[in-house]
């Protein structure tokens, strides 16, 4: 006999991490399996963000930005945030949207290389990265004079290094489709042996699995708050250089809070040391505030590795379940089955009615997501997902498969969001 529900309960029980799951505010029936896309709600997020618009600035008002340590903010939430990404304090701020972070690192990336390597004019990345990193790396590569090339497959990135053009290889972790995780420590090397410098986005990975940013030699790192850390939707964003880099170059949007003294006033523009000349304008308080919660609740977790433990045995049992369960359905799995090279989320493709399924799903509670044009996507947040809730899920999935409701027309309209 194969697993069953009561299995799922007793690993449940004899989870280490189960107490963490009373942090989140979830609604009751509800399976949620989207945090890869927008973290769950900490509990402690509503209050504590009351308190910054009632008291801080309902009765501190300007005094505090002073008072309540407004303005060490994109620093102080850094600084936690790179417990969580293998960075030092004072190397990670908080700022802006992972686009725009993105093309401040590019931009200092791609001026370090055309000092260091004026001929290299390829920015290397591949064609299923996130599209905006995507969008960011072909309006710089017109305004610097280089060459955006697209890999296919994650073999052809290493072929691409060997030929001696890359100025900087520019990948996303864990890719956003298929949860497939690069080895990062490795390429990092090998863009290094090849004259490139590497820059990496973590909006799939921080706070999902272990990093180690300084230790493996990365030149450059951002990622979001809203997805595994829990920020809030359109929480800010981060951006980590290594220091090694971060007095070298001025990133290109010089505002002044990346000045050496904003509050002196000078009309003429003079970088702040280190990481904080990464910082533009004026901090957003409230999502940062937000954000800081979201955050802490990584840090109640008795490290990253009992995550990632927990995470991986999440991610196997969905997958067994499907295979056993809702085998033959047209579900083909897009995420790789070796644990080494997965994140923390499963992917399926389904050549009829993927989109429709999982608006069936999200009908029945529970809750993930779809991309385009074919892909069914499953986040698994261990702070919070149990194994009961793989386990009811996919039951949701199989009685959707062999029912047939999602060929219904209600789920067949499309969302703006999907």
């Amino acid at each position: 006999m194969g697993i069953v529900r009561a299995d799922c309960q007793r690993q449940d029980e004899q989870d280490p991490l189960r107490a963490l799951r009373d942090q989140f505010q979830l609604p009751e029936g509800v399976l949620y399996l989207d945090g890869n896309s927008l973290g769950a709600l900490p509990k402690a997020t509503a209050k504590r963000v009351a308190s910054a618009v009632n008291d801080e600035w309902g009765h501190g008002l300007i005094r505090s930005w002073n008072t309540a340590g407004w303005i060490t903010l994109p620093s102080r939430v850094g600084d936690k945030i790179a417990r969580l990404i293998g960075a030092d304090p004072g190397e990670v701020v908080v700022a802006d949207s992972t686009s725009v972070n993105l093309y401040k690192v590019l931009s200092a990336a791609l001026a370090m290389a055309a000092v260091a390597a004026p001929r290299k004019k390829v920015i290397l990345s591949e064609r299923h990265n996130f599209p905006t990193d995507l969008y960011i790396a072909q309006s710089l590569a017109r305004e610097h004079g280089c060459e955006l090339v697209l890999c296919d497959t994650p073999g052809e990135v290493d072929a691409r290094l060997d030929e001696g053009s890359v100025a900087v290889l520019m990948l996303t972790h864990v890719n956003y489709r298929t949860g497939r995780m690069h080895d990062l420590r490795r390429l990092t090397g090998l863009a290094h042996e090849r004259g490139a410098l590497a820059l990496w986005d973590l909006a799939h990975s921080a706070g999902a699995v272990p990093l180690a940013l300084k230790a493996d030699e990365a030149d450059f790192a951002v990622g979001c708050g809203y997805k595994y850390l829990n920020g809030g939707p359109g929480a800010p964003a981060f951006a980590w250089v290594h220091p090694r880099h971060a007095d070298r170059f001025e990133q290109p949007l010089s505002g002044w809070m990346g000045h050496a003294e904003p509050f002196a006033f000078t009309p003429d523009y003079r970088p702040a040391p280190g990481i904080a000349r990464y910082l533009c304008g004026t901090p957003a308080v409230l999502a940062m505030t937000a954000l800081e919660c979201g955050v802490d609740t990584l840090l109640a977790a008795p490290g990253i590795e009992a995550l990632r433990k927990k995470s991986l045995a999440l991610t196997d049992l969905f997958m067994e379940l499907v295979e056993a369960r809702c085998g033959g359905q047209g579900l083909v799995l897009a995420t790789p089955l070796e644990r080494a090279l997965r994140g923390s989320q499963v992917s399926y493709m389904r050549a009829e009615g993927g989109y429709a399924l999982m608006q069936a799903l999200i009908a029945r509670n529970v809750i993930g997501d779809f991309r385009a044009p074919d892909l069914l996507r499953f986040g698994f947040t261990p702070l919070y997902t149990r194994f009961v809730d793989v386990w009811d899920a996919v039951e949701a999935l199989r009685e959707v498969l062999e029912t047939g409701v999602w060929r219904e027309p209600r789920f067949q309209a499309r969302a703006t969001v999907t």
